[in-house]
């Protein structure tokens, strides 16, 4: 009898594996939907995914809700924003507290699947290896067949970044046949390299195409759900790393077997479904259709399958720190508005990273630039940020057209200024405060940052969020305000004030006895800042001593001074040896920006 019982659970156990579905997640890395043939662009050529979409379902509103790699793949394996988190900097590799978050492949191990990766993780996340959640990297279709149900991640890398680089004149395409972006300069070399970007995608597609034939012949396609999206958006200058369409806006296309049919969003395939898919939705997703454990902390929504949850009616997205250069930028959108809030508008949106300035169509466009050739549109990239901009995506796809200060969109500001701020509130966002400075007071409070932005007395979000609302008004009549704040015991509040104060500054006068003890305050970035209003009130010599001694203490601030003193174009000669002297690490930036004023380390 006791055999019998063994036999049937047996039997009954493998039963109910059939009925999960076997997944096989294709991505590819830094295109967006424009270099997608099914997404509408006559010059992609993209055969197999082309295929897979009408053997399946395109989703026309799927997005990143971060514009790079890292913070991107962060988001996935936990189902938690990387912002939420603290590991939105790009290579930062900051701790999260492990023993509250699961990592996807956690779950779906505990469900009975068996999780292999090929072979792409960079999860920005210190305190585990990433390989660790994975039972194999390593594809093998035999392996595969007797491991059903399986969960298989396969990342093609052809289409990165790096392979817009190199000797761009041996595409044999017609430069003539490519889609320019409106912001891009219609010059040669940028014509050549967006040929050079269709040829590294149509690489990547072949890639899918071997990987889905495999699937096939191996006898799994009918039990296996095929997932294919990019990682992000991109990849030809001011697309990747930006939280515009081309940053954010990714091809997503779900093939699901008829065996699974009760799973289709639409009642045949070959459909396009307009449902609003941000990138945090896809973890909860999958962990559902595969009846996997979702834990309460997942951030995304279900839009797939029995459990699917209500349309989300906005997506979130952020920028902040890239590689060696500092910026801090949020957006919200809907499906047809997108709304950013660029809370460094100082920066410049073309700031010189270096590893986008190998790219000959980022060159190009600077040279073009130089040479006073750029218009209103094309030169915008190379100028500093508005506080505030607003596109009708439906009509403006490419984001040119800023809709801000027409008063016929004041109520769709409105709707989309407070969706914002409740976004920020709801995943405690963690980059209220510049990337060192919230990395030293969690250390200060042996906490991680995910649990540091959760304690309101040690970050006081709500507070930040105001007195930054306040910073960016850029309007005169908050003047009392924002110097009462100078006096406020948070120095994020006295960060926020001295930005305020700062922006101020075009339209009055300071009066630098206000600022000058800033100079001393406990807060390094305060002090950058209070210098820079000096600065730019004259009193140069004083900003410039301020900015030297932080850098020969190594400060935690020195990323921003180094950005600073680049922004501002002034002479590097008078930094130096300070420069030089400067031991503060921040991964490997410092170095990065040592590098583009000449310093060799």
């Amino acid at each position: 009898m006791y055999k019998l019982f063994i036999f049937t659970t047996l039997i009954l156990g493998s039963i109910l594996a059939q009925e999960q579905p076997n997944i096989l997640w294709l991505t590819s890395e830094d295109n967006n939907i424009n270099w997608v043939g099914a997404y509408g662009n006559p010059y992609a050529d993209t055969p197999n995914i082309d295929a897979l979409a009408k053997e399946g379902f395109l989703y026309t509103h799927a997005y990143a809700n971060a514009p790079v790699c890292a913070s991107s793949r962060s988001t996935w394996i936990t189902g938690i924003l990387a912002l939420s988190m603290g590991t939105h900097p790009m290579r930062s590799r900051y701790d999260i507290p492990h023993d509250k978050i699961q990592y996807y492949p956690d779950l779906l191990k505990e469900a009975g699947y068996y999780c292999s990766n090929v072979v792409k993780t960079d999860y920005n996340i210190g305190g585990r290896a990433d390989n660790d959640c994975w039972d194999s990297t390593i594809l093998d279709w035999n392996l595969l067949k007797t491991k059903q149900p399986f969960f298989q991640f396969i990342n093609s890398a052809q289409s990165h970044e790096a392979h817009a680089f190199g000797d761009i004149t041996k595409s044999k395409r017609d430069p003539q046949n490519v889609r320019l972006a409106k912001y891009h300069p219609d010059i040669l070399v940028m014509r050549q390299n967006y040929n050079h970007y269709h040829d590294a995608v149509k690489r990547m597609d072949d890639h899918i195409g071997k990987l889905l034939n495999a699937l096939k012949r191996n006898g799994l396609e009918e039990n296996t759900i095929v997932i294919y999206n990019s990682d992000h958006g991109g990849v030809l200058p001011r697309s990747k790393r930006f939280l515009y369409n081309s940053g954010t806006h990714c091809p997503l296309i779900i093939r699901i077997p008829e065996k699974f049919k009760h799973l289709w969003p639409a009642t045949k395939t070959n459909s396009k479904v307009d449902h609003l898919v941000s990138f945090v939705d896809m973890t909860k997703t999958w962990l559902s259709i595969t009846g996997s454990n979702t834990p309460s902390y997942l951030q995304g929504n279900i839009f797939l399958g029995p459990n699917k949850e209500p349309e989300r009616p906005y997506h979130f997205s952020f920028r902040t720190r890239m590689d060696e250069r500092c910026d801090n930028v949020r957006a919200i959108r809907n499906k047809q508005f997108l709304y950013i809030r660029n809370y460094m508008p100082y920066a410049p949106r073309g700031q010189k990273l270096s590893y986008l300035w190998k790219m000959k169509a980022t060159q190009a466009w600077e040279y073009h630039h130089k040479e006073n050739k750029t218009d209103e549109i094309t030169g915008r990239f190379f100028q500093t940020k508005i506080m505030e901009e607003l596109y009708d995506t439906s009509k403006d796809p490419d984001n040119i057209n800023n809709l801000i200060d027409q008063v016929e969109y004041k109520e769709v500001i409105r709707e989309l200024r407070t969706a914002l701020n409740n976004q920020q509130k709801a995943i405690y966002d963690a980059g209220m405060l510049p990337e060192s400075e919230v990395v030293e007071k969690a250390k200060q409070a042996q906490l991680t940052i995910y649990d540091y932005v959760r304690d309101p007395k040690l970050y006081p979000l709500n507070s930040y969020l105001e007195t930054s609302e306040i910073a960016l008004q850029n309007d005169p009549v908050n003047l009392k305000i924002l110097v009462d704040k100078l006096q406020d015991n948070d120095s994020g509040i006295r960060y926020w004030a001295t930005v305020g104060l700062f922006n101020l500054q075009d339209q009055i006068t300071i009066d630098p006895k206000l600022i000058e003890p800033l100079l001393n305050d406990k807060s390094h970035h305060v002090r950058v800042m209070a210098a820079w209003i000096l600065y730019k009130n004259g009193n140069k010599n004083t900003a410039r001593n301020t900015w030297n001694q932080l850098l020969r203490d190594s400060s935690y601030a020195s990323l921003k001074i180094f950005n600073v003193i680049d922004w501002i174009k002034d002479d590097p000669n008078i930094y130096l040896e300070s420069m030089i002297a400067c031991r503060y690490q921040h991964g490997h930036y410092i170095n990065k920006m040592k590098e583009q004023f000449g310093i060799t380390h």
